[in-house]
């Protein structure tokens, strides 16, 4: 399987300044494969240790964090020798001896030759039970699902993902039922590397739901494992309460959904712990559209969101013979799933921060305020064909944006103050500063090959 996560890879090791790298992300994402074989094909060797349950490891590391003394008990525990420039160190599991996470300290500042990388699914977790962690001492990788762009290239439809990385807009809607075929079943697979993988070697809707059952059994076994006892039963209420809270017109969380007079303070922790391993993620809302929005947001009042489309369809119990209902799986379950693809396709985009706006009568709501560091965007993800967007022209009147956004399953098209984006190009659009990153230019769009303007591909302030 192809993960643009690679490149991002290969610029660390090339980088200058190279410090020990951290891949964050969920339960079975990915992460595991993507450094076994970023190692097998940018390195002559690795060295791949696995930290879970691993009574050498615990005590190789808690005794003194000398590399010298490090680097020759891995040699042991490998069968290797560990030449710095050819080959790539992997802890897999890290948080499971912290320790280990405290050397990579020293790795840094004693011996930053070596090349390593680490993975935790629980990391974000463990570092709330006090594990001292090596701050500005490592760099990171948030790894997510499999976007729409490398669900399609799985599946064997390379020419369709290079035909949207083009930006020739024209073409794509020659091909537009390609794509809403390939989006219902992103809607009902998701992104999900094991599901996918089997996916596109048997196209069994059926198998597919049951390795997203397996998953989440999974995700709820790692709840009773690592969460604190008293908090698993709230984590387990509160992760099953997620399709409900969606389901509403009005998304935002309500905390008396999850059981009848339940208050904030009673899922603090619970919330918190499904936040941490990359499970759910927070939107929350904003009071206005300014910069930095991380200021202007309202902390009580969020959306939330779970990590894959296709396991939100499988916990909603979405059936596979909604796909022959024309495009009624967009409007399926008042457009959550929608949302969740939107929001899933803006989380790949690095350093880029998702919020929700609504007026202070709740009389009008945009799907997602989305800051770029030097400017906020309004999308609108609507979930059918219908263009009516009141919302987002209240919005604008308001306030005035540079430029608005609205994602639906329509064509291409630039209004006067309106981007209107096909739902299955949504993905490609880069919010960025200058210079553009040659390797998101291959993942997004490559403009000079294209007659439509700058702007559609790429949002910047003016």
């Amino acid at each position: 399987m192809k993960r643009t996560a690679m490149q991002e890879l290969l610029s660390w090791k090339a980088g200058k300044h190279r410090k020990p790298l951290i891949i964050r992300g969920a339960r079975q994402v990915g992460k595991t494969w993507l450094m076994r074989e970023f190692g097998k094909t940018a390195y002559q060797n690795t060295a791949y240790i696995n930290f879970d349950k691993n009574k050498q490891m615990q005590e190789l590391f808690s005794a003194d964090l000398n590399v010298e003394r490090l680097i020759i008990g891995l040699e042991l525990y490998v069968g290797h020798k560990i030449d710095p420039q050819n080959t790539l160190l992997i802890f897999d599991e890290v948080q499971e001896v912290p320790e280990a996470l405290t050397s990579l300290k020293y790795f840094n500042e004693n011996a930053p030759e070596y090349h390593i990388i680490c993975a935790g699914s629980l990391l974000g977790v463990a570092l709330h039970k006090g594990t001292s962690f090596p701050v500005g001492k490592v760099d990171f990788l948030e790894l997510f699902p499999l976007s729409f762009m490398e669900f399609m290239t799985a599946l064997g439809k390379e020419q369709l993902a290079e035909l949207l990385s083009s930006g020739n807009f024209a073409m794509v809607s020659t091909f537009r039922q390609d794509y809403i075929d390939l989006l219902k079943q992103y809607y009902y697979i998701g992104g999900m590397p094991e599901v996918v993988l089997r996916f596109s070697e048997n196209k069994d809707f059926n198998e597919a739901r049951e390795l997203q059952e397996r998953i989440l059994i999974a995700y709820e076994q790692d709840f009773s494992k690592h969460a604190p006892p008293e908090v698993v039963p709230r984590i387990r209420m509160l992760w099953n309460s997620i399709p409900t809270q969606l389901a509403r017109e009005n998304k935002k969380f309500i905390y008396r959904l999850v059981r009848k007079g339940s208050r904030a303070k009673d899922y603090e922790n619970a919330l918190l712990w499904l936040c941490d391993c990359g499970l759910a993620y927070k939107v929350h809302r904003v009071t206005a559209p300014q910069i930095p929005l991380k200021a202007y947001a309202d902390l009580s009042a969020f959306k939330l969101f779970i990590v894959d489309v296709g396991l939100l369809s499988c916990m909603t119990g979405l059936r596979q013979e909604t796909f022959l209902d024309g495009n009624s799986l967009f409007k399926e379950f008042k457009g959550a799933l929608t949302e969740q693809y939107v929001l899933q396709q803006i989380k790949t985009q690095k350093q880029l921060d998702a919020y929700y706006w609504t007026n202070e009568r709740n009389t009008s709501e945009l799907d997602f305020i989305v800051s770029t560091g030097h400017s906020a965007v309004p999308i609108e993800a609507k979930a059918e064909v219908n263009l009516q967007s009141k919302s987002l022209k209240s919005f604008r009147d308001k306030y005035h944006p540079s430029l608005s956004v609205r994602t639906a399953m329509t064509d291409y098209k630039k209004e006067e103050w309106l981007l209107n984006l096909p739902r299955w190009t949504s993905f490609c659009v880069h919010f960025g500063k200058q210079p553009i990153n040659p390797a998101t230019m291959r993942v997004c769009a490559v403009y000079k090959r294209t007659s439509i303007s700058v702007e559609a591909l790429f949002f910047r302030s003016k």
